[in-house]
């Protein structure tokens, strides 16, 4: 029922499609770049108006997550690092774009900044929750220091302080006493998934899988000194080939590379080799390259890796039958939930049909045109609302999750702002030295992908 279903879909959408979207075919390469060029600063402009309609005028803090319920409108007043992070990169945005001036975005930061600097830390490092009227801790969920969300906060910090140099002192000197030296495991060499503050306890787990989203919290850890470059070495590019329970037996060979032996391995896919995330989604794959040089440096190993993923994912999707690509944890009708391309992970997400937008604005400058006609499908499935793009649709079911969260609309004011502005937030971020001391890390590794 669930494929009559798609297919039907599929159909009434190249109906749709054939009536709306713009006609490319004939299209000079100049003329579709310029129209996606027009498609993509519109659509930043409606998701920016989230910051602001969104984002505490005191504080400086933007709600996590606001939903509508039979037409009710449910804002989720607490924030997270990662949260903070993502709206200072989209204030940069915002005006590398054009929607404000310099003067409004210097205001807006300093509020935010300001407030970091009187918010309960733990070594340096936020919390997971905080209220966004005042700033204070959030307990009812615990008290959690993560690392990867810490990880998040800093690059904020970091681009936020090149992008404005009035704010360097006191930006530069919030991530210096982040103390990333806590949560690292010298003894495994990688960093702890955090730390729980009421129990007094590290995690049990590491953040061993290299080719996700906490490989920028390792990043940073080794550009400040906290922690010794062979941190990079000793992540997984895979499991080793004796852990039999993860999704393929992968394939490869050892390398040397710092005086650490690595196993570069990888899995395959209809054909193609890739190295693996963990669940197989889009933002563990391309999230880290927001403000890290991977296309540009690691042009031998995670440029070349993130490539893969977006052709897989692209390819996954059209096997499946959807009318839509782009799998990344999202909200859904009852809460939020991880979705990925199945294959292209260690232990897989789940594929229920759920498409999320920011996946395919993440995959902007590996597949442009492609984005491009996949913007103009989700518009016809009636995903575009008043602050961009709604979080999540079903492409088996046609239901559209009614809800915007600032993380998603982060990354894809972030995302615009880089395709659009030759890598702006990259360039940005690698201008500090944090940025740039690691980055023989991406240009000396050699994935066994070719």
């Amino acid at each position: 029922m669930k494929k009559k279903l798609a297919l039907m879909l599929t159909i009434l959408l190249l109906v749709n499609a054939a009536i709306t979207t713009p006609n490319l075919a004939n299209t000079s390469p100049k003329g579709k770049e310029v129209a996606l060029s027009k498609q993509l600063r519109a659509i930043s402009k409606q998701t920016y108006r989230y910051f602001e309609d969104f984002t505490d005028n005191e504080t400086g803090l933007t709600a996590d997550a606001v939903r509508w319920n039979d037409g009710m409108m449910n804002i989720q007043s607490h924030t997270s690092p990662t949260n903070i992070g993502m709206y200072m990169m989209s204030v940069v945005s915002a005006e590398e774009l054009g929607f404000i001036n310099h003067r409004q975005a210097l205001n807006n930061l300093q509020k935010t900044i300001h407030t970091l600097e009187n918010m309960d830390t733990w070594n340096g490092l936020y919390y997971n929750w905080y209220y966004t009227e005042d700033a204070t801790l959030m307990t009812d969920w615990g008290q959690f220091i993560s690392t990867v969300d810490n990880g998040w906060l800093s690059a904020g910090l970091i681009v936020a302080g090149q992008a404005y140099p009035e704010l360097y002192e006191k930006t530069n000197a919030i991530v210096e006493d982040m103390d990333y030296t806590s949560l690292y495991d010298s003894e495994v060499g990688q960093m702890r998934g955090g730390y729980d503050v009421e129990a007094g306890s590290l995690t049990a787990h590491h953040y061993g899988a290299f080719y996700t989203e906490p490989r920028l919290a390792s990043y940073i850890s080794i550009g400040k000194g906290d922690v010794p470059k062979e941190h990079w070495w000793k992540m997984y590019r895979t499991m080793p080939e004796s852990w039999d329970w993860q999704s393929q037996l992968p394939q490869g060979h050892m390398a040397t590379y710092d005086g650490v032996d690595v196993f570069e391995g990888h899995y395959s896919y209809n054909g193609e080799k890739y190295v693996p995330s963990w669940g197989g989604s889009m933002f563990e794959a391309l999230m880290p390259s927001l403000v890290l040089k991977e296309k540009e440096l690691g042009t031998r190993a995670l440029g070349l890796n993130n490539q893969r993923h977006v052709d897989l994912q692209i390819n996954y999707a059209e096997e499946q039958g959807y009318p839509a690509w782009g799998m990344s944890p999202a909200a859904t009708p009852d809460g939020y939930s991880e979705f990925a391309a199945t294959p292209l992970g260690m232990d897989g997400y789940k594929s229920d049909g759920t498409v999320t937008p920011h996946a395919t604005f993440l995959a902007l400058e590996y597949a442009p045109m492609k984005a491009f006609q996949n913007i103009q499908t989700l518009k016809s499935l009636n995903v575009y609302g008043k602050y961009g793009f709604h979080d999540s649709v079903n492409v088996e079911t046609g239901e559209v999750t009614k809800a915007y969260l600032a993380l998603d609309q982060g990354m894809t004011m972030a995302a615009i702002a880089n395709f659009l502005e030759d890598g702006i937030l990259r360039d940005y971020f690698h201008e500090d030295e944090i940025g740039k001391t690691p980055e023989d890390l991406l240009i000396k590794e050699e994935f066994s992908i070719d």
